[in-house]
């Protein structure tokens, strides 16, 4: 249940910045945002530059199904102890460790090959890269939320969120550059060095306190039940069967223990919560290039300038959270995200004019970071320290799976009613999250009233 203490000063809020597990966040959201393009646009980029068929290009898209299906292992990464690796490091870090060994080794691999006439081979590193992206990623999230109270996490999610964003500029920006300015081979050579940054920060940060897997069993009830009642049983398969119900079953038992009937509302809001914002992002660059903007404005715009207000926005978010709490932001996010995809139907409407994109990018973004920092927060208020992994990856992948495929019917909305119509239709789909986000405000066990700190 979430512990969360605001109401604190300003000068307080800006302080919880410059604590070390916020800052830690920093260069871990960096190793998680680095791996990401790498598998996507800067690949495309790569293979389409030496001819590969844009047939062939587009099936690595599917790729990317491994970060939507990660909690499908996150079990395993929340329980299973790592020879060496665990018992030198910790279970977090020791994951951490070994899915940076992966994206570095994966790459490593695509720096070797030359694509045309490998594509087997480059689909397979590609997936080894995604696969290690996708475990880190479990990792992270649960050594962040166990490393820091409940009331430290919006400003660990903000500065990660910076990370992340820094991360997809080197794998983007960089790389291209590099690519353009030796090769391709040079460039991912480059993106495994700087893997290196994550190794750096996990050896030199502790892992959090928590009890041993041993423990956690021990005194999970479910566990104890079932180990009584297979007395007599092969010792291997009550060890299994303890194991599975520990780190599988009861994770999801837990989460419905705790809310009963009200998680499944809770599971609702969560796939809502930026159901409008992901149902309309394919269509966002169809838009652009349709109302005449040239590439170079797209990526001015969009990337770097969007960029910069997404991490503006992230720290705004953090900023909020630590001094008004979770419930009013939720409700404020959700608005915000919303309501500025309405500008999307105005830029629409209005056609090629250069202030109006800028503003469009600005309020999308600066909306998006500032819901992706509040709601990581609150995610993260949900999950149970016990099953901290398991428990944080359903979550994050209920968050986008929703969207994600609304927005695969984006372009036959758009063929049928235009693109102004489209956008509306996609703001009217937050209407839920308002109303959900304001229920989950009222409710004292989802989020506690405001407490007055000493100014």
């Amino acid at each position: 249940m979430p512990t969360l203490k605001p109401q604190r000063s300003w000068r307080a809020a800006l302080a919880i910045y410059l604590r070390a597990p916020v800052i830690t966040m920093l260069f871990l959201g960096f190793s998680a945002g680095l791996p990401f393009l790498l598998v996507f646009s800067t690949l495309s980029a790569w293979l389409r530059s030496d001819g590969v068929e844009v047939a062939a290009i587009g099936f690595f898209a599917w790729v990317g199904m491994l970060y939507s299906i990660k909690f499908f292992w996150a079990p395993v990464v929340d329980r299973l102890a790592l020879p060496v690796l665990t018992r030198h490091f910790g279970q977090r870090r020791g994951w951490m460790l070994l899915a940076q060994a992966m994206i570095a080794g994966g790459l490593i691999g695509l720096a070797g090959l030359d694509p045309v006439g490998n594509l087997g081979w480059v689909a397979a590193f590609a997936l080894l890269v995604a696969f290690g992206s996708a475990t880190q990623d479990i990792a992270i999230d649960a050594f962040r939320i166990e490393s820091a109270d409940d009331d430290m996490q919006a400003a660990m999610a903000s500065t990660y969120i910076i990370g992340y964003r820094g991360g997809l500029i080197a794998a983007g920006a960089l790389a291209l550059y590099v690519a353009s300015a030796v090769s391709w081979q040079v460039a991912y050579l480059t993106m495994a060095a700087l893997v290196g940054i994550g190794v750096i920060t996990v050896l030199l940060r502790p892992e959090p306190k928590r009890a041993s897997l041993t423990v956690q069993l021990i005194h999970e009830p479910k566990v104890r039940a079932f180990i009584r009642a297979s007395r007599g049983q092969p010792k291997i398969l009550r060890r299994m069967g303890a194991w599975v119900i520990g780190a599988i079953v009861c994770p999801f038992t837990d989460f419905f223990r705790r809310y009963g009937i009200k998680a499944l509302w809770l599971l609702v809001f969560i796939g809502v919560f930026r159901i409008s914002d992901l149902a309309m992002a394919s269509m966002a660059n169809p838009l652009y290039i349709d109302l005449g903007f040239s590439l170079e404005t797209i990526a001015n715009v969009t990337n770097v300038f969007g960029i910069v207000m997404s991490i503006a926005g992230g720290i705004l978010g953090g900023l909020l959270v630590a001094r008004y709490g979770i419930g009013p932001l939720l409700i404020f996010g959700a608005g915000i995200v919303m309501a500025t995809n309405l500008l999307f139907a105005a830029l629409a409407l209005i056609g090629d004019q250069l202030p109006m994109l800028v503003l469009t990018i600005t309020g999308d973004n600066l909306a998006n970071g500032l819901a992706s920092a509040v709601f990581i927060a609150f995610l993260s208020s949900l999950t149970s320290r016990a099953y901290t992994a398991t428990q944080y990856a359903l979550f994050s992948s209920l968050m986008t799976l929703p969207g994600k495929f609304l927005s695969g019917f984006g372009g036959l909305v758009v063929t049928d009613q235009g693109y102004a119509s489209f956008f509306v239709l996609a703001t009217l789909l937050g209407l839920p999250a308002i109303l959900l986000a304001i229920w989950i405000n009222r409710d004292k066990q989802l989020v506690p009233a405001p407490v007055t700190a000493a100014r």
